[in-house]
């Protein structure tokens, strides 16, 4: 995939959402440093249909208020890809990213091979991203390989999502150019274009429940259906070894019309900033995140797996020092 042009947040319109905008409000400024002045922080997240933007609106929110000196907002992205070029450019200083997207992207391999390696460390796992194969009841699509000359929508250029549904069609012995007709959407558009039949299924990772996957359940005369694609897990730890992709049940009470727990593959969900961002400034994030945590749960339910156990579990970068910190005061840092 040939490396696409970065511009900053918010020259691209983009808008800036902190948790309370999720709820129609502009978050109010934190109070000023002794120094009176603000230091301002971009919290890159994802569109806004999926679990990435409120979640980030809500570290966002958890940062401005409880950080003296310190005022945080949450930037709408295409997602992972997008998220870490921007913390690479410096154009965002905390990024949500997908493990096996970040792996690529510490590497500079794979989308990264031209635009190079990311100087990201982690601050925390946060939850799983379960791979979710959207269709509904009468499309006849029961598997991955059941998509062959069907329409589909393999996620947003630039986001996590595209990478896992490029990697799925391959396990599953597809040619993304040539055995699907290929669209390029964010889970909401992807919702809307099913909704008008102009696609017959849709890949999206991301948390659950998915607001807009949740919209195209609940709507009237139409059954959702998740195609099972945990059989494509032989073929990805092949592939990319086994530290990144896992098996995961989403339970049949997730969407409305589901008939049944499906199993499907996950893949942990990374808080990472810039290597360089001062170990302090790290410290006192991590430690407001766990101390305030509630607050981050009531804007998404997603945010109840944050705890010290998980949360030093499954990175693919290293951590930062500032993180590492807090958690060996907290007794939870294993060293990993």
């Amino acid at each position: 995939m040939p490396d696409r042009t970065i511009m900053p947040p918010r020259q691209r319109g983009i808008g800036l959402v902190a948790a309370l905008a999720i709820a129609g409000t502009v978050v109010a400024c934190s109070p000023q440093g002794a120094g009176g002045l603000t230091q301002r922080l971009s919290v890159a997240t994802g569109g806004t249909g999926g679990v990435y933007y409120p979640y980030g609106g809500g570290v966002a929110k958890v940062i401005s208020d409880h950080l003296d000196g310190v005022e945080a907002t949450a930037e709408v992205t295409a997602g992972t890809v997008d998220n870490l070029k921007f913390l690479a450019n410096r154009e965002a200083d905390l990024a949500f990213a997908l493990a096996d997207s970040l792996d690529d992207a510490a590497a500079g391999r794979g989308v990264f091979a031209d635009f190079g390696a990311v100087p990201a460390l982690a601050i925390a796992v946060l939850y799983d991203n379960l791979n979710q194969l959207v269709t509904l009841e009468g499309k006849g699509i029961e598997t991955v390989a059941d998509l062959r000359d069907r329409t589909v929508s393999t996620g947003s250029p630039g986001s996590g999502t595209e990478i896992t549904a490029f990697r799925m069609l391959e396990a599953a012995g597809l040619n993304r150019d040539t055995d699907i007709r290929r669209q390029s959407l964010g889970a909401a558009p992807s919702v809307e274009a099913i909704k008008d039949g102009k696609i017959d299924a849709f890949f999206w990772s991301g948390g659950i429940p998915t607001g807009s996957v949740l919209d195209l359940a609940s709507t009237p005369g139409r059954t959702i259906k998740l195609v099972p694609n945990a059989d494509t897990l032989p073929f990805l730890h092949e592939r990319y070894g086994d530290t990144v992709y896992h098996a995961v049940t989403i339970p049949s009470i997730t969407y409305p019309g589901m008939s049944g727990d499906v199993e499907v593959i996950g893949v942990a969900n990374i808080l990472v900033v810039h290597e360089e961002m001062p170990e302090d400034l790290v410290y006192r994030i991590t430690q407001a995140l766990f101390e305030h945590r509630d607050v981050l749960v009531a804007i998404h339910p997603e945010a109840a797996k944050l705890t010290l156990e998980s949360a030093v579990v499954g990175s693919t970068v290293p951590f930062h020092e500032g993180a590492i910190r807090y958690y060996r005061e907290q007794q939870a840092w294993t060293g990993s």
